[in-house]
């Protein structure tokens, strides 16, 4: 058996974080729970930039935050190696390959339409994201659920989730009283070192950011810093937002995008699915950016590409700009590009202000059992969201009705052959999602 390293990994530069960063953008499927089990894997285990209970401490931020978690938990490595630039390349990057994607996607899906090879490939695809969600709540929860109190608040989630059909934001809140509540009456049972924090250092070694590492000058706590940096934040979208009514006006499409987006990006709790009926409602109802079914494909395309699925928003963006015309019917591409540029940062903004003004707050309270405790608590809350939206996403992939005539028990095989394939044979995402794919072109 080899031996872990004994000492901490050389310094990191901002360009081979950069690096990183970009190949992370464009190799980042699976949904969140996917993108966090790969951080976890490349960060954590094999490069060591960051210990894991650091790792799980800032993860346990961003779920409690509304917008994407695993973006931010980027945006929040980023900002801990290398400041504001640092915090800000990681979560561009992270985005960017995505909302490219999307967007070549999404014209050639306006002007071209859909074809059977797509159709097959999505075929394939989808069983093994039912696959990869289920992993990855089995690999965090294995490192979060360390005591029976945490297990039954991960289980009391998923029932509260999956049967009960409880808004996300009651979860978080019941997860964090109970947390708050155990960090004084029994800290033990919600401490977030131990037996296991022991096994995970003598299996990686030492990181770069470890758990004894002080914390850097850039992210102690400030209150003026935080005011600051959130006006900041504030001004910078409130000056976006005008310059597109100003040459748009008030009422035109994308200005509404720009305002829409940002009351969804402050209602995405739980993921994109948590969001979706709020964007659906707006964006196909009221505005009548797309139409029902174009929002149904959008999904689809958001399900297969890297990045975070709210990155669907970019795919909704560019419908409605193209839609709608913006810059008049000989500029239809143009004014998709711009739909999709507006809507991506005004959902994603408010998730970079959160991190880098809060992130010094977050530092400060590690160690502290009566502040942390509510966040561990809400990370095993976690644990039972993403299993419930394994079933979520099986509920439909698997066609699984009243009538057991009507399962697709070709796209359960190839779901069961990928979670054997991650779990066992510890496969890559893209290799695996590329043999699924594979898989759905043949047999459909």
């Amino acid at each position: 058996m080899s031996h872990p390293p004994s000492e901490a990994p050389a310094a990191v530069s901002l360009a081979a974080a950069f690096r990183y960063w970009l190949k992370l953008g464009f190799i980042s499927f699976g949904g969140p729970a996917g993108q966090i089990a790969i951080m976890h894997a490349d960060l954590v285990e094999k490069r060591r930039w960051i210990s894991e209970q650091r790792f799980l401490h800032a993860l346990n931020y961003c779920m409690l935050l509304p917008g994407p978690e695993a973006t931010q938990l980027a945006v929040y490595i980023g900002w801990l190696m290398h400041r504001t630039v640092g915090g800000i390349i990681a979560g561009t990057l992270f985005v960017l390959p995505s909302l490219l994607l999307l967007m070549l996607l999404s014209w050639l899906y306006l002007a071209f339409g859909h074809t059977p090879l797509v159709a097959g490939v999505l075929y394939g695809i989808k069983p093994a994201i039912v696959a990869i969600v289920l992993a990855a709540a089995w690999r965090i929860g294995s490192r979060t659920l360390k005591t029976h109190w945490l297990t039954g608040i991960a289980v009391a989630a998923f029932i509260a989730i999956a049967l009960l059909d409880l808004p996300f934001p009651f979860v978080v809140l019941a997860a964090a009283l109970a947390g708050f509540a155990g960090g004084r009456l029994l800290p033990a049972k919600f401490r977030t070192g131990g037996a296991h924090e022991e096994r995970s250092r003598s299996s990686y070694g030492p990181a770069l950011i470890d758990d004894t590492t002080p914390t850097p000058a850039h992210a102690r706590f400030s209150s003026k810093k935080l005011l600051v940096v959130a006006a900041a934040g504030i001004l910078l979208a409130a000056a976006a937002w005008a310059m597109l009514a100003f040459f748009t006006g008030t009422s035109g499409p994308l200005a509404q995008m720009g305002w829409f987006f940002t009351k969804a990006a402050l209602l995405t709790f739980g993921g994109a699915y948590a969001v979706l009926p709020y964007v659906v409602q707006g964006a196909v109802e009221h505005f009548q950016w797309l139409t029902p079914t174009q929002m149904i494909d959008g999904l689809a395309l958001g399900e297969t590409t890297p990045g975070p699925l709210i990155m669907i928003v970019a795919f909704v963006g560019f419908v409605g700009g193209w839609t709608k015309a913006v810059f008049g019917p000989e500029a239809l591409l143009l004014a998709g590009v711009a739909g999709a540029v507006v809507a991506t940062f005004f959902t994603f903004l408010p998730s970079f202000i959160f991190i880098l003004a809060g992130g010094p707050l977050v530092e400060a309270t590690r160690g502290n059992i009566r502040l942390t405790a509510p966040l561990t608590a809400i990370s095993a809350a976690v644990v039972g969201v993403i299993a419930s939206l394994a079933v979520f996403f099986a509920r439909h992939v698997f066609h699984l009705g009243n009538s057991p005539a009507e399962w697709d028990f070709t796209a359960m095989a190839i779901a069961a052959l990928a979670a054997l394939a991650l779990l066992r044979y510890k496969a890559g995402t893209i290799p695996l999602i590329a043999a699924c794919a594979l898989i759905g072109l043949v047999v459909s």
